[in-house]
């Protein structure tokens, strides 16, 4: 019985000696079949950012952190927010099915007609005039149409902003309206983008304060509702005709400085790069919706009700009627008598 009892306790520890060498095994297997995560960073190259959560349990934009600073009530939290909604540089929303009971597919395709070639020796008159567009006028309200559709805000403004931005239309400097110096996309777009703003936002909860700091533009865009046109108005004497060509475009913003509404030109837009983009563009109607013009077809037939403020004819000064006549009044007058000039000349060619 004794040799049985000693042959079984051998047994049992052989059977936890083989199970204890298995086990020591499987674990040195296991560890080696794992390698060490290698660093994958350049030298020099920053870390990734971490998302950060907030008390509330707002996620905050990675590429831009918040900053976290202590005062005496406690941490203060700083977010970033610069998308700035609803503002110039907002982008359109693009309808995901088609917004209107029609295909009208086709209005991105439309294209301006080209002009009529006007040869210099056939030029028998000509004369140089600056307008300016209201449109705080009743026939001008189109101008300041708030709608929006797949290219964006309605206002003219804003137009002229998209076909700087996405229809390459380069702007030029306000200094001159002869296009001397061009000015970049993101230059014209620091003319609208303002300074940062801060707003202190408080959790009803916890009552900790976020600092949301955002963009504040320098003008709303209701405050953009003149627009300065130069033309040139020609007398062809082949075809017998009196032409009138738009050279450029200004839109003039209203900033307040030093307690008093003072005029800006913000930047000028060659018209005849603009047209492709007002060719796609269609004019607010509030007669009928499915007979709308193009802003190009508002330019080119002259719907829009404007006033003189300078002409190259009689100013050897080359001084705008603002410089010349004080009176607001008899400024208009002035354009009137310049505007019934030129029509008794044209009519005076002929003879009947």
């Amino acid at each position: 019985m004794k040799k049985v009892f000693l042959s079984g306790v051998v047994l049992v520890l052989a059977l936890s000696a083989i199970q204890a060498d298995a086990q020591s095994a499987y674990r040195n297997k296991t560890t080696a079949a794992k390698p060490a995560a290698k660093d994958t960073t350049k030298p020099g190259a920053k870390p990734a950012a971490v998302p950060n959560n907030n008390s509330k349990g707002i996620v905050t934009n990675p590429a831009v952190p918040p900053v976290t600073t202590s005062n005496a009530s406690g941490n203060v939290t700083f977010k970033y927010d610069t998308t700035n909604p609803g503002g110039f540089d907002a982008k359109p929303e693009i309808a995901l099915r088609n917004n209107f009971a029609v295909d009208r597919s086709q209005v991105k395709d439309r294209k301006p007609l080209e002009y009529e070639n006007l040869r210099d020796d056939d030029n028998l008159w000509s004369e140089f005039i600056w307008r300016e567009i209201d449109a705080r006028e009743k026939f001008n309200q189109s101008f300041m149409y708030p709608g929006k559709d797949d290219n964006g805000d309605q206002r003219f403004f804003s137009i002229m902003l998209n076909a700087i931005k996405n229809d390459s239309v380069t702007a030029f400097s306000p200094e001159n309206d002869r296009f001397t110096i061009p000015l970049t996309t993101d230059k014209v777009l620091s003319l609208t983008a303002g300074a940062n703003d801060t707003v202190d936002v408080a959790d009803p909860v916890t009552g900790a304060i976020e600092k949301t700091i955002t963009k504040k533009p320098l003008f709303t865009s209701d405050s953009v509702y003149t627009f300065r046109i130069k033309e040139q108005m020609i007398f062809d004497k082949e075809a017998s005709r009196l032409f009138t060509r738009i050279i450029g475009i200004a839109p003039i913003a209203k900033q307040v400085i030093g307690g008093k509404s003072v005029p800006r030109i913000l930047f000028w837009i060659y018209y005849p790069d603009l047209r492709r983009t007002l060719a796609k563009q269609d004019v607010y109607n509030p007669k009928n919706f499915s007979s709308r013009m193009t802003w190009e077809e508002l330019f080119e037939s002259r719907f829009f009700s404007s006033y003189i403020v300078k002409s190259s004819a009689n100013n050897p000064g080359d001084k705008f009627l603002n410089g010349i006549i004080k009176d607001p009044l008899f400024r208009l007058l002035e354009g009137e008598n310049i505007k019934t000039r030129i029509f008794n000349y044209e009519q005076d060619l002929w003879q009947y």
